[in-house]
């Protein structure tokens, strides 16, 4: 196996979120259920950039938060992800590079716009999202650099991707190529209803051993196993060949393989702010400590730890430098 230039490469949607303030009456007269996110095309996309408020612009995507996270804990990272050749695009590329992760993706210079997430929020901190897939939709095996992925120890796929055809193919392209450079591949379920999609698909990506390593909260491995009860569902996941990573909000997480399942306690916080993109920042404290072939427990604590950072401000990637908080946490 030849040295590896990068601990983590992610696969995932390249979004761009646009966030603005808005009161409930606001919601109302756009037809927006409160703290639900829905898909958008590119009109309704327009109009309400039009109608909204002064806006923050942040990029986000599930994958890419996890990436950004990583390099924040001082890993060595990549991403692949679509954009457009337009100005959106330009601020997510500039925004990803600018924590020093790699990413050289070719933008498409035609077909829809960049990705965006249209988030509201109201005086009482809850986010109303309607989100237009736009470019991240059109990743194909193309976009995937086989030297970039033989050169990862961890090559991390977003579930939320695991819809068009061709970002099927890239993912399972990506998964071949780790596999046989001796890497290992990770995948986020990253929402229930993917799951519920693409069930039968994903237990045969885990049983026909595409990937090595699970993320799921509690209810999205509930899902994967048509169950209501949290044991049942962990000893489904527990008969097969993989390491699974299950978190569970403020009770912490599990660690699961088939010789035991392990908890770890979430990271103590001061005051809850914005749940968004906890789950996408555990997974960065856990493949950054995989990445430096650190034990579960230790990966699990500066999962925990990554979580607790973005949880207590408004969006989804950290705003103090993880690696910091680390090393005065004890953990590195």
């Amino acid at each position: 196996m030849s040295a590896a230039l990068y601990d983590v490469l992610g696969l995932g949607n390249a979004i761009v979120d646009i966030i603005a303030q808005a009161d409930d009456a606001f919601l109302v007269s756009e037809g927006l259920a409160k703290g639900t996110m829905a898909l958008i095309d590119q009109p309704r996309a327009d109009y309400l950039y039009g109608v909204m408020g002064p806006v923050t612009t942040v990029s986000g995507g599930s994958a890419a938060n996890t990436i950004v996270g990583a390099a924040s804990l001082g890993s060595r990272t990549a991403f692949i992800g679509k954009v457009g050749a337009d100005e959106l695009g330009k601020v997510f590329a500039h925004d990803i590079r600018a924590i020093g992760v790699h990413f050289d993706t070719l933008p498409a210079n035609s077909g829809p716009a960049t990705a965006r997430c249209f988030v509201l929020v109201t005086p009482d901190g809850e986010r109303t999202m309607n989100t237009f897939l736009g470019a991240c939709q059109g990743l194909t095996a193309a976009d995937v650099d086989p030297e970039t992925v033989r050169a990862a120890k961890i090559v991390y796929l977003e579930g939320y991707l695991w819809d068009p055809p061709g970002a099927k193919e890239a993912f399972v392209k990506a998964a071949d190529i780790a596999h046989a450079a001796g890497r290992k591949v990770a995948l986020t379920l990253s929402d229930s209803f993917c799951v519920d999609r693409y069930r039968a698909e994903f237990l045969h990506l885990i049983q026909n051993g595409t990937i090595d390593i699970l993320f799921a909260n509690q209810h999205e491995l509930k899902a994967l196993y048509q169950t209501a009860d949290l044991d049942s569902a962990l000893n489904g996941i527990r008969q097969e060949n993989i390491l699974s990573v299950v978190t569970r909000s403020e009770h912490g997480s599990l660690v699961v393989d088939r010789v035991q399942t392990q908890a770890f306690p979430a990271y103590p916080i001061g005051r809850l702010v914005d749940s968004t993109g906890a789950g996408d920042l555990f997974a960065a404290g856990f493949l950054a400590g995989m990445a430096q072939v650190e034990d579960h427990a230790t990966c699990a604590r500066l999962g925990a730890l990554a979580a607790s950072e973005v949880i207590q401000h408004v969006g989804a990637r950290p705003q103090r430098s993880l690696i910091e908080f680390a090393r005065q946490s004890g953990l590195l």
